[in-house]
């Protein structure tokens, strides 16, 4: 289905009939909102974690664009150094609350692409957004704790072996492959549990896997033009690099909305094969 031309002509459709554009960039509003205490949050958490807050810069290093880094860290850092982490640290659930907004905000973003309204109450629809930012964290922790763990015990195998060299070289893609993994984990749990629809592990799978690279792939086009031609600050001044924030949480809003059409759209199709054959077999 995937690969038929009317899938993609579907899935252009869907692009516009339900804004995508419109709604990831609300979703850059509320991820922006969220980004903070996350951060925060998670920083918090770095007594009970065996890293340190340069290991988790480093590591959002190598997904934010050029130009956000230091603004990422900066402002986190002053936060914390001002007394904020520490009060966040405390005041725990209005930290998760805040964190959940964007959350909330995807959920009803699947909702529309699945043409169904939402019906959970308030309550439950909230503690569905709180419990998935939990999980989000949790799998964070762990995207934190495999460069460590996974390059100690790495080293140890191949240096066994005599292959330590090697292993170096091939680190960077193993690394990369285990970060897709966790995402793809992440996202197939958000379109599974997030849409307010009764869904299999196999129909939620596939947008997962497509919003997974296209992320990737985007956030390193993205990544390279603003290395290499966009010059934001030349226009924007000091905002360039909220500017530039502002359109990689823009894209990558886009890329998980998208992935939450193309389930929809298959899981459309498996619906009308399913009537056509209840309909033969009558």
């Amino acid at each position: 289905m995937i690969f038929e031309k009317k899938f993609w002509k579907e899935l252009f459709t869907n692009f516009s009939d339900d804004d995508v554009p419109g709604l990831s960039a609300q979703l850059s509003y509320f991820f922006l909102l969220s980004l903070f205490p996350l951060l925060i949050f998670l920083l918090s958490l770095i007594s009970f974690l065996p890293v340190t807050q340069e290991d988790i810069f480093t590591m959002l290093e190598e997904y934010l664009p050029p130009q956000t880094q230091g603004l990422v860290q900066d402002n986190v850092q002053q936060v914390i150094e001002g007394g904020g982490g520490g009060l966040l640290s405390v005041s725990i659930i209005g930290t998760i609350w805040s964190a959940s907004v964007g959350v909330n905000a995807l959920l009803r973003a699947f909702n529309r692409a699945y043409d169904i309204d939402e019906t959970r109450s308030f309550i439950v629809a909230r503690s569905l957004s709180i419990g998935l930012t939990l999980l989000v964290l949790f799998l964070i922790a762990v995207a934190l704790m495999i460069p460590v763990f996974g390059r100690v015990l790495g080293e140890y195998v191949f240096g066994f072996i005599g292959l330590s060299d090697e292993f170096v070289q091939i680190w960077f893609v193993i690394r990369w492959v285990l970060t897709a993994a966790i995402l793809i984990v992440v996202l197939t749990i958000l379109y599974l549990i997030g849409p307010n629809k009764k869904l299999k592990l196999i129909h939620a799978l596939p947008g997962a896997m497509i919003a997974t690279v296209g992320w990737m792939v985007t956030s390193w086009g993205f990544s390279f033009y603003v290395s290499n031609f966009g010059n934001y600050s030349a226009t924007y001044g000091s905002l360039g690099g909220i500017i530039v924030l502002m359109i990689w949480l823009f894209l990558s809003g886009m890329m998980i909305i998208i992935g939450g059409e193309v389930n929809a759209i298959l899981d459309k199709h498996n619906r009308r094969l399913f009537t056509k054959k209840k309909q033969v077999a009558l």
